[in-house]
């Protein structure tokens, strides 16, 4: 991400500029006079750049001011003015009127307009935007320095920062780096007394490795508390946020690039390193492995911060991993089959979920493999790579739970009957506190084989199973009172057999 650069700051062009802005600016348009007016603002040159202000005691001090106040609250993109003599003509304005948009007054948003007047330079700020320009100054941040400061130090430099306010930006660097070193040193100080009460000697030993990060930390954070008093305009103040975001980011996986050298040592002087040579091997490889990985996602979630795609690079990555990929295939698709898991999260520990032909409780997600607890507790192990490419149920992410179920009557119902039981059965379920009203069914759905069949289709709002059970019994129970209430019987499945008579003996 860089600043941009002419004065100018990426926008829509609004749909009256649209086709505009595809033509060359006519020199007596409100591009050209806004680009000179900043130009010349920028150049320090503001006998000149008072030209483009209504005639006032003192024009010099107007541009002066009334630049300020375009930097902080309106970064123009030159690109969204009208580039005719005329101005745009379908804007709801004025004719000769165009705006350049809003900035904060003392009742709320107030315009900044440009009017064309018939001498050069044609185009001119409004009379009402110099009237209102006292008021936006004065709640200016940064004004001091506007008022204070030698008149080099006020001239534009690089990026159209103010001079003044880069050598403020140099002098908080180091002020921010040497506050960070006296905070890092009294936070090492307080954590080393508290790891100090310890038994273990790896705590310490990660608190001297990370003495570096903690002061860039700390210098950080501190600078981006002060950044504010530079009185930097919106996209400048935006880059050095996202600038001192990226640092931070590179900071933490700095600390735990360093932090797993240290989980490697300690692991590596444990009984379980010691008695098992194969194993030492092994953590070698798997610290070298998280080195690698926390060094590469450090340096994707920094370009992110910065506004580059982050897809992009990852797919960049990928791309120079391939021949390790190739070589430890299977390895490889497990482990991005576990990334591809953790990322899209289809569940979680201790989420009941459908899987394949068995439903069971996650009970574990490894690098390599994901276990799940079955209803008859056994242990089902299935590697994550074929687990990432399969249609995978989670029960627990259901917001609301349904009630699906056939009551059948007997033939002998009556149509009055059907209408009572019909009525009774929506009655008992709109009428529970847990019921999700937007959608109940209660339909009288066919003749069957040997009853007359009721269809039932509501949700509950819950997500808790065994609430549903409770739930789904005291309706079911209601249903019987209803039934019974109208006099009739639930069916039961029947066959009706006619018996042939043999023929009489002769």
């Amino acid at each position: 991400m860089s600043l941009p650069a002419g004065g100018q700051e990426p926008a829509t062009t609004p749909p009256a500029a649209s086709a505009e802005s595809a033509a060359p600016p006519a020199a007596d348009s409100p591009r050209a006079a806004v680009a000179r007016f900043l130009d010349l603002c920028r150049a320090g040159r503001w006998a000149e750049a008072g030209r483009y202000l209504p005639a006032g005691p003192d024009t010099n001090h107007d541009a002066r001011r009334l630049k300020a106040v375009l930097d902080r609250h309106l970064w123009i993109d030159l690109e969204a003015l009208s580039p005719l003599s005329e101005g745009h003509a379908e804007d709801g304005l004025p004719t000769g009127t165009d705006e350049l948009g809003e900035v904060p007054g003392p009742a709320g948003p107030e315009p900044v307009r440009v009017v064309r007047i018939e001498r050069e330079p044609y185009w001119t700020f409004s009379p009402a935007t110099l009237r209102r320009l006292p008021a936006w100054y004065e709640g200016l941040e940064g004004r001091w320095a506007l008022e204070n400061l030698p008149e080099p130090l006020l001239r534009p430099g690089p990026r159209d920062l103010l001079w003044w306010q880069w050598t403020a930006l140099g002098l908080l660097a180091a002020l921010a780096w040497g506050a960070g070193r006296l905070f890092g040193r009294l936070t090492r100080t307080l954590l080393g007394r508290a790891f100090a009460r310890t038994s273990t000697t790896w705590d310490d030993v990660l608190l001297d490795r990370l003495a570096a990060p903690l002061t860039l930390g700390w210098a950080l954070l501190l600078g981006g508390l002060v950044s504010p008093t530079l009185a930097l305009y919106a996209p400048a103040q935006a880059f050095l946020v996202s600038t001192l975001g990226a640092i931070g980011v590179l900071v933490l996986f700095w600390a735990l690039w360093r932090a797993v050298d240290v989980v490697g040592d300690a692991l590596s002087t444990s009984s379980w390193a010691t008695e098992n040579p194969s194993a030492r091997s092994l953590l070698s490889l798997g610290v070298r492995t998280g080195k690698v990985a926390v060094a590469a996602a450090g340096l994707v979630a920094a370009l992110s911060q910065l506004g580059y795609p982050a897809a992009s690079l990852v797919a960049g990555l990928g791309l120079g991993g391939l021949a390790f990929a190739l070589a430890a295939q299977k390895t490889v698709e497990h482990f991005f089959g576990s990334v591809a898991l953790v990322a899209d999260q289809p569940f979680r520990v201790g989420d009941f979920v459908k899987v394949e032909d068995f439903v069971g409780t996650v009970e574990a997600i490894g690098l390599r493999s994901t276990r799940f607890r079955t209803l008859d507790r056994t242990l089902i192990s299935i590697p994550n790579g074929r687990l990432a490419d399969q249609r995978l149920e989670s029960f627990a992410a259901r917001d609301r739970l349904r009630l699906a179920c056939t009551v059948g009557l007997e033939y002998g119902t009556t149509a009055a009957q059907m209408r009572q039981v019909l009525e009774g059965l929506e009655r008992a379920l709109r009428e529970h506190p847990k019921i999700w009203p937007d959608a109940v069914v209660v339909r009288f759905k066919e003749f069957a084989a040997s009853s007359l069949d009721i269809e039932i289709m509501c949700w509950f709002e819950t997500s808790d199973w065994s609430e549903f059970q409770l739930i789904r019994q005291e309706v079911l129970l209601q249903f019987m009172q209803v039934v019974e209430g109208a006099g009739c019987s639930f069916a039961f499945p029947t066959r009706t057999v006619h018996l042939v008579g043999s023929a009489p003996a002769s």
